[in-house]
């Protein structure tokens, strides 16, 4: 029993800390700084959209004003399967030589379209973007300054949650967010990230292969590939896309499931990430695949620390018995509005995010033993 309650509590406190405290260790041993200069090859702005119509304009005229030479920039969208007006306002849009559209009544999914939209682009650079978030103008300008570095091949943003005119919003800045941040800063900083953020980040084209159609992180899946060839992915978090900071507690929760389901997936569809092809194994498991396990290890440390006779291990308990409670008690006041201040309100909101996460890591174990499809959700 006590084996089992250690082996949990390494796994918990390994996957939360103790792979960040090591990046952070070896991104001092071993730095990996970027050699950036002005760059500016020809680029392929890639977007694969379905039924967008309410974000289309608004993003067609962020893209129109990024800063980065026009004749150097050419526009790939596809439309999948739109049954909206998604398909007209890019045929207008079409007028400009520099859109290429690509436009299906059948949906694929963004994978298939991916692939499609790959083959058609002519840039050296392809700069992946979604349609709702938005794009800093020097966003662009700045991915493509670290490929002056010949070992970079795929660069990611950042995606900060707010409005760009007012900042990002702290109260919706959790720890669980903060975390993943740094994680990829260290990762960065020592090697290579662990995927990029799909809102905004650039590969080069050469180092792109066509993937599964029936993929869900493309985002993680296309920079592995880079890495498989020996290119570094890198984080740059000066290039920034914004993005709303609530898009409601549901919505959020089926992307948390999706993402995690998708982990799970990349083990079937790329069998080749837990093997010594992928030099990214070792952060892979890490940083994607730990986390996982988590909730089985949350779970094997409330039976073990219930049932050992020992102090350590009922206070353990008793720890575990707030957490949950405190969870409940953050989960009421949102429901609510009624939310607590200070360091309660902190806690007990870090609290609901862990609990939130590993539900949905159990909701995404139960689709991959199912085998339950996750379909691409706008």
């Amino acid at each position: 029993m006590k084996t089992l309650f250690w082996a949990a509590t390494g796994v918990v406190f390994y996957a939360y800390l103790g792979y960040a405290v090591w990046l952070w260790i070896w991104s001092r041993l071993n730095p990996r700084p970027v050699l950036r200069g002005a760059n500016e090859p020809l680029v392929s702005i890639v977007m694969v959209v379905r039924n967008e119509e309410a974000t289309l304009p608004r993003k067609l005229s962020n893209l129109a004003a990024l800063n980065y030479p026009p004749e150097r920039l050419e526009f790939v969208v596809v439309s999948d399967g739109s049954s909206d007006r998604t398909a007209e306002i890019l045929a207008d849009t079409a007028k400009d030589a520099r859109f290429h559209i690509l436009a299906s009544p059948k949906a694929k999914g963004k994978a298939c379209r991916l692939n499609e939209a790959l083959a058609a682009a002519k840039g050296e650079i392809a700069v992946f973007m979604d349609a709702r978030q938005e794009i800093e103008q020097d966003a662009v300008r700045l991915l493509l300054e670290n490929f002056t570095d010949p070992t970079v091949g795929c660069v990611s943003g950042e995606l900060m949650l707010g409005d760009a005119a007012s900042g990002e919003a702290e109260k919706r800045m959790g720890i669980y967010w903060r975390m993943e941040k740094k994680i990829r800063s260290l990762e960065s900083a020592s090697g290579s990230v662990v995927g990029a953020t799909g809102a905004l980040y650039a590969a080069r084209c050469s180092l792109l292969a066509p993937i599964p159609a029936e993929t869900i992180l493309d985002d993680v899946l296309l920079p592995l590939q880079v890495a498989r060839q020996g290119a570094r992915v890198i984080f740059d978090g000066r290039a920034r896309a914004w993005d709303d900071p609530d898009l409601g507690a549901e919505r959020e929760f089926r992307r948390k499931v999706r993402t995690l389901t998708g982990n799970y997936q990349l083990l079937q569809i790329a069998p080749w990430v837990l093997s010594g092809a992928n030099p990214l194994r070792f952060r892979f498991v890490s940083h994607k695949l730990l986390r996982l396990v988590v909730p089985f290890a949350l779970a094997v440390l409330l039976v073990t620390s219930a049932a050992i006779p020992a102090p350590l291990y009922r206070a353990a308990f008793a720890l575990q018995l707030a957490l949950y409670a405190l969870s409940l008690f953050a989960l009421s006041n949102h429901a609510l509005s009624n939310q607590p201040r200070g360091v309660l309100r902190r806690v007990a909101n870090a609290a609901l995010a862990l609990i939130v996460l590993n539900t949905a890591a159990v909701v995404a174990f139960a689709n991959f033993v199912t085998g339950r499809k996750e379909v691409w959700i706008r």
